[in-house]
């Protein structure tokens, strides 16, 4: 029969580990998540520079051209060149504002707002290699979270605008 104090000291080395990759995990945490915010305006300035270069982007010989066509002929919206030339600034310029944490809710509200645009065009087909809306609902939640978050320690919204 194992008493409680038995119990304590088989469990205390496995409690130890935990706590110390807990205080691992909490100093880590800025500069994972200024990783993650930066991860994530790399990712979408690679989509928003061939647009500005008018170079092929995977399977899209011309993407500017392809945003045109899904604002225009598949959301049915008004002014596509227009739409799609601020597309293409905020995966380039907001990009580069996002990877640098520089007005980061702002600017991924916008990213917020672009996923969902996105989603609604090419849903309601799920899987990613379909066409569909698995990569840019992925990419909404993590802009939306990043909205909740701000710029985190390593952004330059802290250096320039911390109270």
């Amino acid at each position: 029969m194992t008493t409680d104090a038995t119990n304590r000291k088989t469990a205390s080395p496995m409690l130890g580990v935990f706590a110390a990759w807990r205080r691992i995990c909490q100093h880590c945490e800025p500069a994972l998540y200024a990783l993650l915010r930066t991860a994530f305006g790399i990712v979408l300035f690679t989509h928003g520079l061939p647009k500005v270069l008018g170079a092929s982007h995977g399977s899209m010989a011309d993407p500017m051209a392809g945003s045109i066509n899904l604002i225009q002929n598949v959301m049915g919206l008004p002014f596509a060149p227009q739409l799609a030339f601020l597309v293409m600034l905020l995966e380039t310029v907001g990009a580069i504002m996002l990877t640098l944490g520089l007005f980061t809710r702002a600017v991924a509200l916008l990213f917020v707002l672009e996923m969902v645009g996105i989603s609604y065009a090419l849903g309601p087909t799920w899987p990613w290699i379909d066409r569909g809306i698995e990569y840019p609902v992925l990419m909404a939640l993590l802009a939306f979270y990043i909205v909740a978050r701000g710029g985190g320690a390593y952004s330059l919204d802290r250096r320039f605008f911390q109270r």
